[in-house]
């Protein structure tokens, strides 16, 4: 039985399969499976004699379909032929000794097992390979939060979220990650490994306002790297890039390490993912122990591919299009203000996004995602010395889904700037990104926002699709006096034809005005 399956499965074929775990990876946008072809990328990255030694172990901390290890199966089968030359022997020597899972719960545990084993069960009939019990080298524990203050201490989610109302039966899944929910991993399994390798869970609901989540995939990674491991690579959300949520610490680490030997960065999740949207792409990294260099690089976005050995700290948040470093560099060398200085912190008038007004003309009015209404000066909580100002109002959000281009491969970055006069505030659904007394400076900064250069240089800060006051860290100040349009830009920073088509070819055009830049 072993023989046949090996032979018609594991064996490389002529003709097309389908795999179901190719179908599988589109299912689901909470848990993202990952297709085998992505895993054969990142294995890929990975010193190919690592397959050829039967020493070698492997460890997926956090098994979904069993892709990771299957796929890592099928290199040392082949890898290992002239070592154990008996299939049978081969098979055995490969599951008992270096494939290792730990499975994020008991549903993936059965699908991983049967994706390695083709058993659920691999102490049953049915199994390529016998164990005595019926996890084989894939464990499942179910455990508990540690509750401290109506959160859990190790990943931050809500005791309401999880045990939800008194109905709610013991035996639903908890989503207490075993691999997260320990002080010491190494304890779990008791040995050292080569290689950890992964696409962990990517966030969970922290009990904030609306649909607020905590980031736990940095989590699985600093875990794995108390192994430490010779090579750890995983596949995570590309949002780390600029911090924020918990991921400050996370991001400098990461940016400062010099191990991190590769990183591969798509833009858009669809390119890697497809049919999923992730705001801000995803992104897979390679660290190497004992290796100390700049980082093989790669960027990915709308199927044109960029390599650049790099630095990844050179610029205080990670740029990822290694075209745009130029450009930044170029005008950062003018020492002028940085933009940033203008934009106002989040809720600027500490009205909410679902507040709402009178439809009667009032004293002050109130500009919402339903538009106007009409408030009381004395409903205003905060921002008061911009009230009688001009101002420039911008949306919170990227103009784009997830960071995801239009079907030109272009994309608009700002979604809304409108001119707000005396007398006139926005809800927590915007910012005000620059005020003055003057209403001709305030249209002159709109046409400035509206230009394709200011827009890019925006982009570059932006890893989801949330703005605030620190995403405009590389845009530079300018004199509002007069007017601006990307001729003026192009020409004032010295940009080369290359880096003016590349920031035309990336950013669609905005109509200007002081309305709505739709």
């Amino acid at each position: 039985m072993a023989n046949s399956f090996f032979d018609t499965i594991y064996k490389n074929k002529t003709q097309h399969t389908p795999d179901v775990l190719s179908c599988l990876s589109n299912l689901s946008n909470d848990e993202v499976f990952t297709p085998p072809d992505v895993v054969n990328q990142m294995l890929d990255l990975l010193p190919q004699e690592l397959f050829t030694d039967p020493n070698t172990t492997f460890l997926d901390p956090a098994c979904k379909t069993g892709v990771f290890l299957r796929e890592i199966a099928k290199r040392l089968l082949v890898g290992l032929e002239d070592k154990i030359p008996d299939l049978q022997e081969r098979i055995d020597h490969i599951f008992h000794k270096q494939l290792y899972g730990i499975a994020i719960t008991e549903l993936t545990s059965l699908l991983s097992r049967r994706s390695l084993y083709c058993s659920k069960y691999p102490n049953g009939p049915y199994s390529i390979t016998e164990f005595d019990s019926p996890e084989g080298n894939i464990r499942f524990r179910r455990i508990n939060h540690t509750w401290v203050n109506g959160k859990c201490k190790y990943c931050g989610v809500s005791k309401k979220t999880v045990l939800g109302s008194e109905k709610r039966k013991l035996e639903l899944e908890t989503h207490a990650y075993e691999w997260i929910h320990i002080d010491n991993p190494e304890r779990l399994l008791d040995m050292k490994f080569d290689v950890i390798i992964s696409n962990p869970p990517y966030q969970l609901d922290d009990g904030g306002n609306g649909a607020s989540a905590k980031p736990i995939y940095h989590r699985f990674i600093e875990q794995a790297e108390k192994l430490n491991p010779r090579y750890l690579t995983m596949i995570i959300p590309a949002r780390w890039y600029a911090g924020g949520k918990g991921l400050d610490n996370f991001r400098k680490s990461m940016l400062n390490d010099t191990q991190i030997s590769h990183l591969v960065d798509f833009v858009n999740a669809k390119d890697c993912f497809p049919g999923i949207s992730i705001g801000g792409g995803v992104c897979y990294f390679l660290k190497t122990k004992g290796y100390k260099g700049k980082c093989h690089y790669t960027n990915i976005h709308d199927g044109h591919v960029s390599k650049k050995m790099r630095d990844l700290n050179e610029f205080e948040v990670f740029i990822r299009y290694n075209e745009a470093i130029s450009i930044i560099e170029k005008v950062k060398e003018y020492n002028e203000n940085c933009f940033a200085c203008h934009v106002g912190t989040r809720n600027p008038y500490g009205l909410s996004s679902s507040a709402r007004g009178k439809k009667e003309k009032g004293e002050i009015a109130l500009y919402s995602s339903d538009g106007i209404s009409y408030i009381e000066k004395s409903q205003i909580k905060q921002g008061h010395d911009t009230i009688k100002k001009y101002k420039v109002m911008i949306s919170k959000v990227t103009a784009e889904h997830a960071g995801e281009p239009d079907k030109d491969g272009m994309l608009g970055v700002l979604s809304t700037t409108k001119q707000l006069g005396p007398d006139e505030v926005c809800t927590d659904s915007y910012l005000i990104a620059y005020t003055s007394d003057s209403p001709t400076k305030v249209n002159n900064c709109i046409e400035y926002m509206n230009t394709k250069f200011f827009r890019f240089l925006l982009l570059q800060a932006v890893s989801s699709i949330n703005l605030s006051k620190d995403k405009f860290i590389f845009i530079p100040d300018q004199d509002y006096n007069i007017g601006w349009n990307d001729e003026k830009l192009y020409k004032k920073y010295n940009l080369s034809e290359n880096e003016i088509d590349f920031i035309e070819t990336m950013i669609k055009p905005k109509a200007g005005g002081i309305t709505n830049g739709k």
